[in-house]
């Protein structure tokens, strides 16, 4: 029999949040001020007016896929709820809005916190902000975790609009003593033989220059080296642990003081980013919203 679905009571939805952001049943309880058996009852309720299994009973409990999307609508209704009360006055007294982002680490440490100063301060907008791979942003999106995320990706999250921010262009350097210790004679042939950093498993930039030196074929380096910060990254490659793929705003006032070199200066690798959101009328994500935007024209190629 199909289940004709109306509504959803709002109790239910916002205890499925709770549970879900506190992992488990008593303590979403402990946070709502009810009782586990509440807890259970509404969650069950929610279960079965939807037609569908929400949680995955673990610890911590997981969101099934249908159970993802009603606490996406959950975060959205109770960031829609904070904007009417801040706009009725209704706000308590020292009360910061919370605004919640995804945003790859190259980015946040280039430009990206230069945008956040953009955003005037008597908004008093409290930022969250999520370190991921741009490729895997929109996860956290899809999942209800943030509001908006810098990502690789433009085909939008369902409930989410995309628009382009920029480029982020990527220069293969290594430092001098590196380059003439390594990278003696043919760039293409030496390349792969050299040591190299990434910033974690799933660091493809390098790979896809060898890819391009090499006209498609996979050659990958035998020593690889994974640095998961931006920060440590640069410090590997500037210390000569191995050469990769940089950040231009970062390899640019290390090559004109001569502690970087640049390999290949005709392939450098383009990083196409995109700034997905909420499709809500939200003041405070479109204050953001403009401020990323507007820091991005400045920071990123077109």
């Amino acid at each position: 029999m199909k289940t004709e679905l109306t509504e959803l009571p709002l109790d239910q939805v916002r205890t499925l949040l709770a549970v879900v952001d506190e992992g488990t049943f008593d303590a979403a309880a402990a946070a709502l001020h009810v009782t586990p058996s509440a807890v259970s009852q509404r969650v069950k309720a929610l279960e079965q007016r939807t037609g569908r299994v929400l949680l995955v009973r673990t610890k911590p409990v997981r969101p099934t896929e249908s159970g993802t999307v009603v606490v996406r609508f959950a975060r959205q209704l109770a960031r829609l709820e904070r904007d009417v009360r801040a706009e009725l006055g209704m706000n308590d007294a020292g009360d910061a809005t919370r605004v919640s982002v995804a945003v790859n680490a190259d980015s946040l440490a280039t430009w990206f916190l230069a945008a956040l100063t953009r955003v005037p301060e008597e908004l008093r907008l409290c930022f969250e902000l999520r370190r991921e791979d741009e490729s895997r942003t929109a996860t956290l999106l899809r999942e209800g975790l943030v509001m908006a995320a810098v990502t690789s990706s433009p085909d939008p999250v369902a409930g989410c609009s995309v628009r382009p921010l920029g480029r982020m262009r990527y220069l293969a350097t290594a430092n001098p003593e590196f380059t003439e210790r390594h990278l003696g004679g043919s760039l293409r042939d030496a390349l792969p033989r050299a040591p190299v950093v990434t910033f974690d498993r799933s660091d493809d930039l390098q790979d896809a220059l060898l890819r391009r030196l090499h006209r498609g074929r996979t050659v990958a380096s035998a020593v690889r080296h994974h640095v998961p910060t931006s920060e440590g990254f640069l410090s590997a490659v500037t210390a000569g642990l191995g050469w990769g793929m940089i950040p231009e705003a970062q390899a640019e006032p290390l090559l004109r003081a001569g502690r970087l070199v640049q390999l290949a200066p005709e392939h450098p690798v383009d990083v196409p980013l995109y700034w997905q959101q909420w499709k809500l009328d939200s003041p405070a994500l479109a204050t953001v919203t403009e401020a990323v935007t507007a820091r991005a024209a400045q920071a990123l190629r077109a």
